[in-house]
């Protein structure tokens, strides 16, 4: 049997930690990235590219602050969900509400341009209705998270600045481990826009 796991890509934080480094008006999901296959492209295109194919029920959770990002989300296949705040709790729920039918979501974050397709690949694999599948790299925890559609609620209950990872007391969670650096590292500085093996 086929699933529909939605994807829904988090980007309507502020980057204020980049922004402190780079400049108030610099957007760090708009910042040119070196992605691991040595193309420059823009932070949230680099996570944009790496969904795989079949991924193809895909929300994009932004602000209308960033009309950039919703074009490239567009483009790339997303339905755009235009909220107010840029709490990440806030961001999940509206992603979820979105994709209600969905059999499972898969959170992912606009900030993390280095995972590679086939860890989001494994992780979806083990996706399960009452799990959460994460993927581990040398025992810590990284993303993207797959949620099973017995979260459903739960996810569309947060709010705020609250992320989902409360949630992973409240089922089963499949630990799915990569060797793939890029499910830990985030883009929240500048000298982060280029992929190192260190």
């Amino acid at each position: 049997m086929s699933r529909s796991i939605a994807v829904i890509v988090l980007a309507a934080g502020e980057g204020s930690r980049f922004r402190q480094v780079a400049g108030a008006e610099k957007d760090k999901l708009l910042a040119d990235c070196t992605g691991r296959d040595g193309a420059v492209r823009s932070v949230i295109e680099q996570v944009l590219v790496n969904l795989p194919a079949e991924l193809d029920k895909r929300v994009l959770v932004t602000t209308e602050a960033r009309p950039q990002a919703m074009r490239m989300a567009q483009a790339y296949g997303c339905d755009v969900v235009s909220i107010e705040s840029t709490g990440m709790g806030d961001s999940i729920a509206a992603g979820v509400a979105a994709s209600a039918d969905a059999d499972g979501w898969l959170i992912v974050l606009g900030d993390m341009p280095f995972i590679l397709p086939s860890s989001i690949e494994r992780v979806v694999a083990a996706m399960t209705d009452d799990a959460v599948s994460v993927p581990v790299l040398g025992g810590e925890f990284g993303h993207p998270v797959g949620f099973g559609r017995s979260f459903g609620s739960a996810l569309s209950g947060l709010s705020g600045n609250r992320g989902a990872r409360p949630l992973f007391a409240q089922g089963r969670v499949v630990e799915v481990a990569v060797d793939d650096p890029g499910v830990v590292r985030d883009v929240d500085v500048p000298e982060a826009l280029v992929f190192t093996h260190s």
